[in-house]
């Protein structure tokens, strides 16, 4: 048991009285780590769930958030195994060799019966010591984490689905199809969409209050192409790191399609690749009893080198074709209750904040939940900051996405609204691993907690006003754009020059260049930054980036990881 466990003992006469102090529902990836987190530490947890593992499940593309925020909850509540997911090396030692690897974001925009301009071409890329992340095998990842919760001694009711749940003033209880009554102290609902909570609270928001609007097909294929085998474009034209090494991400108006492969390194056997198309309905309705796999072909017959990529594609399971993909929920918490991640609202996959969205919840929610149940308080104040960060975190997503989306037919607005994300989303990583650095110093909780007193709660970068301005401007230029206010060349330089004026965004990487597509960071651009750090940098930036960025260096020049 981890030190500050809660021994059986503890809570009141009621407990002895109750089968669990904490029903989740939900075997996937969200509700394995909170019980695995739960049963670490001493609570009795039982995971329900109507399907079985393994099980297939999109949301497999990382970024340097996730993997910090995995290692932080791994560390904060003593889970070895979450940390595992953090690190390509790791899955496949400790996991299997079914995973792909992420080195770089790519963006490539396309245009109907053309070949993609080089120049309207972006990549992402994070020094490999920094992280070495994956792209999940998410039907292997959630078995390990299911297992691992299990282990701990959560468990389990596998196909078995939820009909009803009743409150009484002490208890919560979930009946089954079969008629079982299963009792306890505190409910999690992490089963998704299709939420047995929301649906019993009358949660959903009717309409859906985001902005954004997207539909998708989607599957696991073999015989895809690489990018780059697919392209035509010379040597001189391409990134730093081949396109196949990462999360591609093929724009046009209003939608795009993913590719992400299992398959595209030396330790892999998986030779699936993860391929999917979303786009706005409104511009791209159904169109009748279409099936998704000739509706997904003709969308990619429209720009040459994506279906030269896809032309050979054959599926391993069958497609999915959706409705719109966003859904909220009035209210995320309650009185012994609460909707954890997809079960509270969900936007689209561009930019894969799913992941990362979900661990910075599991954070929130289960120090509080460990908390409560020692004192036996239940109440939904106690878990008024996990709505608001689960509310926050949908919000700012949907106005970034959206911003994306009606960019994407202007490459020079994209241009602006991708070093906006970027570089927000580096400094919000660099912020959490500055706690991490100093949690793992002092074993102190407290600088972890410290981090929930930010002004804008749910944005990556939550404590730094003079980005949040930028990021309100993002939203104003594009949605002005939308309106027809402005042009995207107006809108966009309107963006850079708030860039290039911006003195907290560091020299050397590119973000504030409109003229640098791929934003690689090389040791000779880091020790620029490192130099800016150490002279003009203001001092709260001096402070964020200055230590992480000379580890980052040393690590790179030793040719060791720094984590």
């Amino acid at each position: 048991m981890a030190e500050g466990a809660i021994g059986p003992s503890a809570g009141p006469a009621l407990r002895q009285q109750i089968e669990y102090d904490v029903i989740i529902l939900g075997a996937g990836l969200a509700g394995s780590v909170l019980g695995a987190i739960l049963a670490r530490n001493g609570a009795r947890v039982v995971i329900v769930d109507a399907g079985t593992h393994p099980k297939f499940a999109i949301g497999e593309s990382m970024i340097p958030y996730t993997l910090l925020a995995l290692r932080t909850i791994s560390e904060r509540y003593d889970v070895p195994e979450i940390a595992t997911l953090a690190s390509f090396d790791s899955c496949v030692k400790d996991i299997n060799t079914s995973f792909g690897w992420k080195k770089h974001f790519g963006f490539m925009r396309h245009e109907t019966g053309k070949e993609p301009d080089p120049a309207e071409s972006n990549q992402f890329n994070t020094p490999g010591v920094l992280n070495k992340s994956s792209h999940l095998f998410r039907q292997d990842t959630d078995s390990y984490l299911f297992n691992a919760a299990v282990r701990y001694g959560c468990d389990s009711m596998l196909s078995t689905r939820v009909d009803d749940v009743d409150f009484d003033e002490d208890s919560v209880s979930v009946i089954t199809a079969g008629g079982q009554s299963v009792k306890g102290r505190y409910l999690v609902d992490a089963s998704g969409f299709r939420s047995p909570l929301a649906d019993k609270l009358e949660l959903r928001e009717q309409p859906c209050r985001f902005k954004h609007h997207s539909r998708s097909l989607f599957t696991h294929v073999v015989n895809v192409k690489s990018t780059d085998e697919a392209l035509r474009h010379t040597k001189s034209e391409r990134p730093p790191v081949p396109w196949s090494h990462g999360t591609m991400h093929h724009l046009f108006d209003r939608g795009w399609f993913w590719v992400i492969p299992f398959n595209n390194n030396p330790y892999s056997k998986n030779p699936l690749v993860s391929v999917g198309v979303t786009m706005d309905p409104r511009r791209y309705p159904k169109q009748g009893d279409t099936a998704p796999e000739e509706e997904f072909f003709e969308f990619a017959s429209r720009f040459p080198a994506v279906e030269r990529e896809f032309h050979r594609a054959r599926a391993v399971r069958p497609w999915v074709s959706t409705g719109r993909l966003q859904y909220s929920s009035s209210r995320s918490v309650g009185d012994r209750w609460c909707l954890m991640s997809h079960a509270a609202g969900f936007l689209d996959p561009l930019f894969s904040r799913g992941l990362s969205n979900t661990a910075e919840v599991i954070n929130a929610l289960a120090g509080r939940l460990l908390s409560a149940l020692e004192d036996d308080d239940f109440s939904a104040e106690r878990f008024a900051y996990v709505e608001k960060l689960e509310q926050g975190l949908l919000d700012y997503n949907d106005e970034l996405v959206n911003c994306a989306y009606i960019a994407f037919d202007c490459y020079e607005l994209w241009n602006a609204v991708f070093r906006i994300w970027s570089f927000g989303s580096v400094l919000g990583a660099f912020r959490l691993q500055k706690a991490m650095t100093r949690f793992r110093r002092t074993g102190d909780d407290s600088v972890l907690r410290e981090l929930e007193n930010a002004p804008n709660t749910g944005l990556w970068w939550p404590d730094h006003e003079e980005y949040a301005k930028l990021f309100r401007l993002m939203v104003d230029r594009v949605e002005a754009y939308e309106r027809g206010e402005v042009t995207g060349a107006q809108a966009a330089d309107r963006l850079f020059t708030e860039l290039e004026q911006a003195d907290y965004i560091p020299p050397g990487v590119g973000f504030n260049d409109r003229n640098q597509p791929f934003l690689y960071p090389t040791p000779s651009k880091l020790l620029r930054t490192v130099s800016w750090v150490a002279g003009d940098a203001p001092r709260d930036v001096r402070d964020l980036v200055g230590g992480t960025a000379k580890e980052v260096v040393k690590a790179r020049l030793r040719g060791t990881r720094l984590f």
